[in-house]
């Protein structure tokens, strides 16, 4: 099968278009030796020359009504080239990461899946993962992104987008109030939040995370007020700046500054309907608020803000965030890797899915192509969040999805008082220490 080439220009860091080197070497930094994934097949030269098969390609992106067309005719496009089928897999995002681990576990899923890259090591421990280094290389993808897919040192993901997760603000809401740039302290930031209150009209000031299942959002707001949240393999949760960060979200949510029940996709719904003025996203997050919105404007109103600090001098705080794209064992594994690499490096389709979607390509080509560099909202989206964005310290264990439901048990239980915030950071520690040993 035969893969076009990507176009190679002169090398540019992502640090200068998007900010993201240092989080993204950081997440790198971060992965422990010794991982408990058996030894991958390398998905390099094998591939080559084979004769084009069937697969499957998994992502959650197509359960969802804007990135779905998109995702899907790039699919179509791939399969008519060689006359092959590929079979669409889709689940919620909340429920992505279960069900294909219990697919590609159970030998019932081979081929390509986009995967979120903390992920990474909780399916490479699974043992059924490709090592794709062979088709990383000549793409043109720039180390950092590499480096984001990869874990315990081996290339199991092709990078497919790169960013970090950050406050994004309704210029027209909050020139409403008077506010053009967002307060660098938290707590100028809570007397703005009461500020937009007084909008009224059923105006959320700020649409943060508040149900279980996006409540790991809080953990950014910990590392804010000053929690490591893990040291030396302690977590340390319970410490005096966790406590502090979810008193003062509990403070929020009890002035109704911040909304119960709410996910990442409430978020957006409320954002994109103007009834809320800050929530957090991934750069992702554009596209679906502004495809859902009455407001046509939307899009010209978005407004990326570094986080508020406690301190001043502290650097603003961001979670790394970024897909890949990894590949299972099995039946046409082969043209699903050649599919992976086409997805994630050819210069037309990375720059077109960037244009449709406003996702960041991952190549220094795409990268320095017209349509991102003349793209404003994802300039200032880089410097503002994605140049000080880290990974989450607990990406590093396979068990760390449960780790964040413990932790976010325990917050909403603070939030909603059934516990106090000192008793319940204590709890939440303690359940994460013995998650990961």
């Amino acid at each position: 099968m035969s893969v076009p080439t990507t176009t190679m220009l002169s090398r540019r860091s992502l640090l200068q278009i998007l900010g993201v080197g240092a989080g993204v070497a950081a997440l790198a930094a971060c992965a422990p030796s010794g991982g408990a994934a058996t030894s991958p097949t390398s998905a390099g030269a094998a591939t080559t020359g084979a004769a084009a098969e069937n697969f499957s390609f998994a992502s959650w992106s197509l359960s969802e009504e804007n990135p779905k067309p998109v995702i899907q005719g790039l699919i179509d496009q791939f399969a008519a080239q060689d006359g092959i089928t590929v079979s669409p897999v889709t689940y919620p995002y909340n429920e992505y990461l279960n069900q294909l681990t219990l697919q590609i576990r159970g030998g019932q899923f081979a081929g390509a899946a986009q995967v979120d890259v903390a992920w990474l090591g909780s399916l490479a421990a699974l043992g059924k993962l490709q090592d794709l280094s062979g088709l990383a290389e000549g793409r043109g993808y720039t180390d950092s992104a590499l480096r984001a897919a990869q874990y315990d040192g081996t290339q199991y993901g092709l990078p497919w987008t790169v960013g970090a997760i950050g406050l994004i603000g309704n210029s027209d809401l909050l020139g409403q109030v008077g506010i053009s740039e967002l307060p660098s302290s938290v707590e100028d930031f809570e007397a703005a939040l009461v500020e937009l209150q007084g909008i009224g009209g059923g105006v959320i000031p700020y649409a943060a995370s508040t149900k279980v299942a996006q409540l790991k959002d809080v953990l950014i707001w910990m590392e804010t007020f000053g929690s490591p949240l893990l040291e030396d393999g302690k977590v340390t949760i319970g410490d005096d700046a966790s406590i502090e960060a979810v008193t003062w979200y509990k403070k929020l949510y009890d002035q109704k500054l911040i909304a119960a029940d709410v996910d990442r996709f409430d978020a957006r719904s409320l954002f994109s309907q103007g009834k809320a003025a800050l929530y957090d996203d991934a750069i992702v997050g554009r596209g679906a608020v502004v495809a859902d919105s009455p407001d046509p404007d939307l899009g010209s109103k978005l407004v990326p803000f570094s986080r508020p600090v406690v301190n001043a001098g502290d650097d603003p705080r961001a979670l790394v965030w970024g897909h890949a794209v990894v590949v299972a064992e099995g039946d046409g594994a082969g043209t699903a890797a050649e599919f992976a690499q086409w997805l994630t490096s050819d210069e037309k389709v990375t720059v077109d899915y960037f244009s449709a979607l406003g996702l960041p390509p991952t190549t220094e080509a795409g990268l320095a192509s017209a349509p991102v560099q003349d793209d404003e909202f994802t300039r200032v989206f880089g410097e503002r969040i994605t140049a000080t964005a880290t990974p989450n310290p607990f990406w590093v264990y396979p068990q760390y999805a449960q780790v964040e439901t413990a932790i976010a048990e325990q917050v909403q239980a603070a939030l909603v008082g059934q516990k106090d915030p000192a008793t319940a950071m204590k709890d939440a520690g303690e359940a994460a220490q013995k998650l990961i040993g």
